[in-house]
């Protein structure tokens, strides 16, 4: 009797240290699912057009200089959280869809390149509560600027694609501006 329980012991030691050796290879943390589980069908490419309007000026800004620029000479280090309108018209009152929201940063010494970290959440629709992610290069004074979609949520879940920027108007005094934004968007 004394044998079995022995035995017991040591069978049930080893399938202890076995279990403890298999879990630490970390084999399991990740596994392929079918796509359908989550509800995801054929990709679809959306397009829309939006119109993003920065507002520095007035008594209710949309876009506030967190850091001001290192010199006077170049915006170089300014950093500026958003809340913008995005509107179906270049005119501010035009129909709002939703906000960007996030920070841009000015990134390049010696051009005007800006790191913008945005979303665009919408509001409206069909596309209510859902948003996209955007994050990239932007260089202001170029008359077309491409960024990527690195993401999104809601119905633009697993987005990919990119943005093509164009200033429609820029006031130097205030800083005020409204941007065309064309998203090609890659979504379940």
């Amino acid at each position: 009797m004394a044998k079995l329980i022995l035995i017991l012991i040591i069978a049930s030691q080893l399938l202890l240290l076995t279990a403890v050796v298999s879990a630490g290879k970390g084999g399991d943390f990740a596994k392929v699912i079918d796509r359908k589980l989550l509800g995801l069908r054929k990709e679809k490419l959306t397009f829309f057009r939006v119109y993003w309007h920065d507002i520095q000026s007035g008594s209710n800004p949309t876009s506030v200089v967190l850091r001001p620029p290192l010199s006077n000479s170049s915006f170089f280090g300014a950093v500026t959280v958003i809340d913008n309108r995005l509107t179906t018209g270049v005119p501010v009152n035009s129909t709002l869809v939703g906000q960007a929201q996030g920070i841009y940063a000015a990134v390049g010494q010696h051009d005007s390149s800006a790191l913008m970290v945005m979303n665009f959440a919408f509001k409206t629709g069909k596309y209510n509560g859902s948003t996209i992610s955007i994050l990239g290069r932007n260089e202001v004074l170029t008359k077309v600027r491409e960024m990527p979609v690195i993401g999104g949520s809601g119905l633009f879940r697993f987005a990919r694609g990119y943005v093509e920027a164009r200033t429609m108007w820029f006031d130097q005094k205030t800083g005020d501006a409204t941007v065309e934004y064309s998203c090609y968007v890659m979504h379940y």
